[in-house]
Formats: structure tokens, C-alpha cells, sequence
């Protein structure tokens, strides 16, 4: 009896590890998909609770991850994180309720633009590799940011090849590692006056490996419940995105300049007009703050000229118990409870997609200023850096020792207060200067990132990652010791 005691207790064991394994993402064609083989749809969430890094305190992010959860969340956007930080806690906080991160590998001083003057040189790049060192180790990463909001009008046209050089040197310093093909893209201002140019710019090179991972758009163009389809800008984002060759999704939406927020837009990023294309969205944000954008607060919001450290900053507190901003957070929930799309399936859909390229987009005086076919100003993997400062193993790994998802109401951290856009949304740019977007947004996915444990049984061997494999193999093999 006490040995078949001990197989139980190995199993229980065996399980509770199994359960916090999660599909990595993969970008295939025009879509993400998990390693499972399923359409993977993006419904995010703006996440910066610290202007240097909001993912270093675990009790802080078990206690948002779990919200997050309820709120129907299953990716967060992170404009700036340090390098040289433990992450495990927090991404495995996330990734036990089912939540990817993508990580802008920019800093505060490695920006690509700064005011009018573009560069892309080695200590920049020692900077991004750094950031991607550290987060590549994670199964829940799902890509990787080379910029944010970089080029806002076509004066800045002149960055663009400077940021594309940044994303094909990444994606050579990532396979000259070993490291999983993580996706690397690009997060745009939604301006007309960038469109398409600057989109097609980053996919249009006849080599395959000179061309973005996946392209993100910041968009605010569906404000108020009077907006319908027709007369929000998603139209015009549909038919300048149609066939496009990479995964395309809208990394912040959420007008609020009509409130409440009540995120019919997500009907429409999922519905007929424009699911095959839109691979989802991310609401921006979190935490309020003084542009009203936030899903939650921590506490009585103070006044503005109280700071306290990374505690308390313009009268908003950053860290503790998360309490849901109404109704928005509540119309949110609801609305992505209502959507669930399909997808394809992987292996079908690589049979039958054809890569459709568009034309790159000719110099123009006066207006978009790159030329094409001109070299783009890129240094090499080499000379490939040592890895990971900590040196924990390169590839995909879970974290394992997950705590309670009820996490305590003690510890935290704080928010950023990042780059206003004149009506509203605050993420910091990736310039020196902040950007504006126009108005409002869009959001949601789809049940598309599997939720930890859920079709656990319907997956084969060989479908999860190394490190569940040998957990797997020892547990069966402990449990046999223990029955003999």
C-alpha cells in the first residue's frame, strides 16, 4: 500500500510539472500558429506597471497574471525590461495562466532614431542581443519588438532601413545561437501618410531573410459606440493589409476618447472582414494612469506631484492588489468571452500558402525617401556574443516552481510613465521625440493560445518541449522503481 502511496505521489508530481509546460509560437506565412499545429490570435495587453521593467517582482506579476486570466488575456506587450534581470519569476507567472510576453529589445538609449538623426551601430546591437539572451530561454515568448513607433511621418523615412537592418541582424544573431525562431517584428504608428510604404518596405526584399518576421500596427481609428466597421479606419487597414506575407496584428488599440470603452471594434478584428488577415490585438493598457487608458488600478488615485519612488508616481500607485477600472474592464471580458475563432490548422495551411510580396515602394521627392534596392546598413551576426549573462542553457525552456496563481496582496511594482500621445495612449516611442498616433483602437483574439493543461492528453511526445519530455521519462521511471 505505501509503495502504490509513493507511485501516486510521483505521478501527482509528474503532472503538476506537465501542467506548466506551454506551446511555444512559431510565425508560418501570414499567421502565428503554436507548436501544437493550431492558429495562435493575439488578445493582449499593454503591460509596463516600471518604467525600467515591469517584469522582475513575482508576487506582483501571480497577482496581475491571474486577472489577467479572468479578463480572458493570453499575451502582454513590454515596451522596456533590463537586460541583465531574472525574468523566470514573472514569465513563469504568466505562462502558468496561459500568457505570452513580446519584448521590445530596444533601451532607453539604444532607440534607432533619436530626434532627426537614425543609426544602427554595435553598441545598439550588443543592447538588443542582450535582451534577447535573457528571454529566448522562455517558452512563453512570443516575439521579439525591433522598435516602437520609430518613423511617425515621412521625414523620418530615413530611419526605415536602419530598422530593418536591426531585425535581419537580430534574426541572424538568433539562428547563428541556436536560439528558437522567435518572431521579430516591427510595432508602427497608423498614419496615412507611412502607409502602406512603410509596411510593404519591411516585407518587400527579394531575400527572405532582409524582411520582418511579422508587422504591428498602433491604431486608434474606432472611437465610441456610434463607430461601425464602415465608418472606423479598419477598412482601410483591411485593404492595404490584404495578402500580406507576415503575421500583421495591432499591437495597441482602445480609443478612449468617447467613453466608456465598450470594445465592439474586437467584433470586427474577428469577424468576417478581417480574421483571415489580422492575426489579433493588444488593449492599451494595464494600469491607469493619466491618460485613462487603464483596465486597473492599485489604489486612490493621489495627487499628480505625489512621487514616491517607482511606488507611487504622478499620484497613481504602481504595485499591490489589481482592481479592475468599470466598466471597461468588464465590457472587455465580455466581449472576448463572445470570440473564439478557429483558425487553420498548421500543417494544411503550409501546403497551401503562397508567399505574395508586394513591390517595394519607390523614392519620392518630398516624400517617402528610400531607395530600394539600395544595401541595407547591417552588421552581421559575428562576432556572437557569449549568451546570457546568468548562463542558464540557450533554447526553449519552462520555468518550473510555479507559486500559488492566488498570490498574496503584498510586494510590487510600478508602471512607466511613458511617452504621452496627445490623445491618449502613453507607451513610450522609440524616438526622442513622442509620437502621435490618430484615435483609437481595436482589439481581441481568439481562443487561440492554449490554456496550460487544456488538451494536455491530446498532444503527442514529441509535440512538448525537451524539458516536459525528461520529466515525463523520469516520472514514469520512478513510479516503476516504486510499484517493484
Amino acid at each position: 500500500m505505501a509503495r502504490l502511496a509513493g507511485v501516486f505521489m510521483v505521478l501527482a508530481l509528474f503532472f503538476s510539472a506537465l501542467v506548466q509546460a506551454i506551446p511555444t509560437i512559431h510565425a508560418l506565412g501570414s499567421k502565428f500558429f503554436t507548436s501544437e499545429g493550431q492558429q495562435w490570435f493575439i488578445k493582449g495587453i499593454a503591460y509596463q506597471l516600471i518604467e525600467a521593467d515591469p517584469l522582475v517582482n513575482t508576487e506582483q506579476c501571480e497577482r496581475d497574471a491571474a486577472l489577467m486570466h479572468q479578463l480572458g488575456a493570453n499575451a502582454i506587450r513590454v515596451y522596456h525590461v533590463n537586460e541583465s534581470a531574472d525574468h523566470s519569476g514573472c514569465m513563469n507567472a504568466l505562462a502558468a495562466h496561459g500568457i505570452y510576453a513580446f519584448i521590445d529589445l530596444d533601451s532607453f538609449h539604444s532607440y534607432i532614431r533619436f530626434d532627426t538623426v537614425s543609426s544602427w551601430d554595435s553598441n545598439k546591437s550588443e543592447s538588443y542581443r542582450a535582451v534577447m539572451d535573457n528571454f529566448q530561454q522562455y517558452d512563453n515568448t512570443a516575439g521579439f519588438f525591433v522598435g516602437n513607433e520609430v518613423l511617425n511621418s515621412q521625414l523620418d523615412s530615413h530611419a526605415a532601413p536602419y530598422l530593418l537592418a536591426a531585425a535581419v541582424d537580430m534574426r541572424k544573431y538568433r539562428d547563428a545561437k541556436g536560439y528558437r525562431k522567435i518572431p521579430i517584428g516591427y510595432s508602427a504608428t497608423d498614419t496615412g501618410a507611412l502607409r502602406p510604404m512603410l509596411q510593404d518596405y519591411v516585407v518587400c526584399r527579394p531575400d527572405e531573410n532582409e524582411r520582418m518576421e511579422f508587422y504591428a500596427v498602433n491604431t486608434y481609428s474606432w472611437c465610441g459606440a456610434q463607430t461601425t466597421y464602415e465608418t472606423s479606419g479598419y477598412p482601410m487597414l483591411q485593404n492595404s493589409s490584404q495578402d500580406y506575407p507576415v503575421p500583421i496584428w495591432m499591437s495597441e488599440d482602445g480609443c478612449n476618447t468617447n467613453p466608456p470603452r465598450d470594445f465592439k471594434d474586437q467584433n470586427a478584428v474577428f469577424g468576417p472582414h478581417m480574421v483571415d488577415t489580422w492575426s489579433g490585438a493588444m488593449i492599451y493598457e494595464w494600469i491607469q494612469e493619466l491618460n485613462n487608458y487603464g483596465l486597473v488600478n492599485y489604489g486612490p488615485v493621489l495627487d499628480a506631484s505625489v512621487q514616491e519612488g517607482n511606488r507611487v508616481v504622478q499620484g497613481f500607485t504602481r504595485e499591490g492588489q489589481p482592481t479592475p477600472v468599470q466598466p471597461d474592464f468588464a465590457n472587455l471580458q465580455k466581449v472576448w468571452a463572445t470570440i473564439t475563432p478557429s483558425g487553420v490548422d498548421a500543417s494544411a495551411y503550409a501546403a497551401t500558402f503562397k508567399t505574395k510580396v508586394p513591390e517595394c515602394p519607390l523614392s519620392t521627392a518630398g516624400g517617402w525617401a528610400v531607395n530600394p534596392s539600395e544595401k541595407l546598413p547591417t552588421l552581421g551576426a559575428a562576432p556572437v556574443s557569449s549568451g546570457m549573462p546568468t548562463g542558464l542553457p540557450k533554447g526553449s525552456i519552462t520555468v518550473t516552481g510555479i507559486s500559488s496563481a492566488n498570490a498574496s496582496t503584498s510586494g510590487g511594482n510600478v508602471s512607466p510613465t511613458a511617452s504621452d500621445k496627445p490623445s491618449g495612449p502613453t507607451e513610450p516611442s522609440d524616438s526622442e521625440s513622442a509620437s502621435t498616433s490618430a484615435g483609437d483602437a481595436s482589439a481581441t483574439s481568439a481562443g487561440a493560445a492554449a490554456k496550460l493543461g487544456s488538451g494536455m492528453f491530446g498532444r503527442s511526445l514529441s509535440s512538448f518541449e525537451p524539458v516536459t519530455v525528461v520529466i515525463v521519462l523520469v516520472a514514469i521511471g520512478a513510479a516503476f522503481v516504486l510499484f517493484l
